[in-house]
């Protein structure tokens, strides 16, 4: 009796189990499915939307290179330049801010500049004698190509564009930017035209207070003998000839009341109010105009609230 009561309970046992097991692997299969769809759902688009992303930003990013014109000893421009320039972050584009001056004469400009570059690594030392129209802006422009070519992408300029401008001249970034992106990538020539009440870029120079040219030109004056035989006057002078001489610059842009100079109380025909349009303020000589300008362009509105200081 008791063998025969306990076959059945014994049957309906394995039979239970077997069932179990069953639905054990059935549920582990669904959740290994779902798994990997969420892996491709979550993994796989998120991989190939950020290189579309980034290939579709590399495709129109804008590209430019900022030489600052300045002198050794300005240690105190520099360091204010660093953060008018570097707390600008323009979209769509990469912008390099370098300071540019000839070679050191003084064991003081030795230290501290050392100093400078071990710190922010954004100098150029030129191998000239420091001077502003004996041939300065020539070995600024004609170093670049060596100093930049890379030999891993020898078909791609590091830079669209190469801007020469003044220790005394205030960029606004963004501007620059929007101004230059629908704009030809080779063979142009961008400023402020001199005279100012003139409008013809073609008979006219750009004001030296910053003016832009496409790598391309960059490299002819690498290697042309016009520019290199004329190196001694202005240098935005010189820089208007050596184009008209080379027959270069097609393309040819101005920034008219977009680039100026600071008014002060008496105005010029160079000069006018600051306003939001801004690429170029010129003539920044003193502090005071600094901090008006940047007042006026509000550059610190993205300072974060603190409890370690308060600026009204």
């Amino acid at each position: 009796m008791t063998m025969k009561t306990l076959k059945p309970e014994r049957r309906r046992f394995i039979i239970y189990a077997f069932f179990f097991v069953l639905f054990l692997c059935a549920v582990a299969s669904i959740n290994e499915i779902r798994f990997d769809n969420i892996l491709n759902f979550g993994g796989c688009p998120s991989i190939s939307a950020t290189s579309a992303t980034l290939n579709s930003t590399s495709d129109d990013d804008v590209r430019i290179f900022i030489g600052v014109l300045t002198l050794p000893e300005k240690y105190h421009r520099r360091h204010m330049l660093r953060m008018v320039y570097n707390s600008q972050s323009p979209a769509g584009a990469k912008v390099d801010v370098k300071y540019v001056f000839c070679n050191l004469t003084t064991e003081e400009q030795q230290v501290m500049v050392a100093l400078e570059i071990m710190q922010y690594d954004d100098i150029i030392i030129l191998n000239c004698s420091e001077n502003m129209n004996k041939g300065k802006t020539y070995t600024y422009f004609s170093s670049l190509p060596e100093m930049m070519n890379s030999s891993d992408a020898p078909s791609s300029p590091p830079y669209h564009y190469v801007m020469k401008a003044d220790d005394d001249t205030y960029l606004k970034l963004d501007n620059l930017v929007e101004f230059l992106r629908p704009l030809p990538r080779q063979d142009l020539y961008f400023g402020c035209v001199v005279p100012c009440q003139n409008k013809n870029p073609w008979v006219n120079i750009m004001s030296g207070m910053g003016y832009l040219i496409s790598w391309d030109i960059v490299e002819w004056i690498r290697v042309s003998e016009i520019p290199r035989r004329n190196i001694n006057g202005p240098e935005d002078r010189m820089v208007a000839h050596w184009l008209r001489e080379g027959n270069k610059a097609k393309n040819r842009h101005i920034g008219r009341w977009m680039m100026y100079d600071y008014q002060d109380t008496t105005p010029t025909r160079c000069s006018h109010e600051l306003w939001p349009n801004t690429i170029a303020v010129h003539l920044l000589k003193s502090d005071e105009r600094w901090v008006k300008t940047l007042k006026y362009f509000n550059v610190t509105q993205n300072l974060k609230p603190s409890k370690l200081y308060h600026i009204p």
